[in-house]
């Protein structure tokens, strides 16, 4: 399963995103947009075939059998408007109410006070979307596009990237990781790029091997990183859900010009464990797990 990330400043650009991923045949049920916009939410929304009344209710379009829009609540991130025919299995969350033609289920279990709430499925993709919390709350959207299927994720990717990175491809073709162990944490040295069917699953067989092993403080060297796409990006956040849902932690340090400037851009550099150094890094674990046994 490969995931592809666009963070975007404005309805427009997402709304110009959304376009254009729709129009090259991605599957509605592979993408998802967040907002914390009702009204972004309601614009958004009608691209999928949806009504603006169905937004804040949540509830399916009876014409299309489209459940798209549900106000949910997000552990660190509050409420949150998750727009997409098929966000529940997106974002990995329980299906409390189905929807009203018995075809998809929007993504909600009422709570006393009325608001939808998520609940846990069973993988990380709950704690990655907690990751987001000062993206949306700066006014950011995100586009998510979740598929299995090679093809359909470059279009995405290829999408994402023009549209939300304003990147062009790199010529670079080389992957590659070289690993150090310093008395219990790893530090993980990554060449090359973190793209899509390249470091992308360089990455996750890397960290879910690690996981394997017990290795759940994981420092990523990215010194060497000329570049990073959109499925990279979605791999890295990913990456750091998958560690923190076992109880660790993972922390970029050292990251190139370039992969440094593509995190202030779409403000994920707010969202991950960015250290000055390797040395500061370490001794970060070596705290967190001096708190931990006091």
């Amino acid at each position: 399963m490969e995931t592809a990330i666009g963070v975007f400043p404005t309805r427009e650009q997402a709304e110009e995103a959304l376009k254009s991923l729709l129009g090259h045949e991605v599957p509605q049920e592979s993408v998802v947009y967040l907002t914390r916009s009702e009204y972004d939410a309601s614009s958004i929304g009608k691209q999928f075939g949806t009504s603006a009344g169905d937004v804040a209710g949540g509830t399916a379009d009876g014409r299309d059998g489209i459940a798209a829009n549900s106000l949910l609540t997000i552990p660190r991130i509050g409420p949150v408007f998750a727009v997409g025919p098929d966000s529940a299995t997106l974002l990995g969350v329980g299906l409390g109410v189905a929807g009203a033609n018995g075809g998809a289920a929007t993504a909600r279990d009422i709570g006393e006070d009325g608001e939808a709430r998520l609940t846990k499925s069973g993988d990380s993709r709950l704690e990655d979307l907690g990751l987001f919390n000062r993206v949306l709350n700066e006014g950011y959207s995100v586009i998510i596009v979740r598929t299995p299927f090679p093809g359909i994720a470059a279009i995405a990717c290829e999408i994402l990237d023009r549209v939300s990175l304003r990147m062009k491809k790199s010529s670079t073709s080389i992957s590659m990781v070289t690993i150090r162990e310093v008395n219990g944490p790893v530090v993980a040295y990554v060449v090359g790029r973190i793209a899509l069917a390249e470091g992308t699953l360089l990455l996750r067989d890397m960290v879910q091997d690690f996981l394997r092993r017990g290795n759940d403080q994981i420092v990523l060297d990215l010194n060497d990183v000329d570049f990073i796409d959109s499925a990279g990006l979605g791999e890295l956040v990913r990456s750091h859900a998958a560690v923190r849902s076992q109880g660790g932690q993972l922390k970029l340090v050292n990251p190139s010009a370039s992969v440094w400037d593509l995190l202030k851009i779409t403000k994920l550099d707010q969202v991950f464990d960015i250290p000055p150094d390797e040395a500061t890094a370490l001794a970060g674990f070596r705290k967190s797990s001096a708190a931990s046994t006091a």
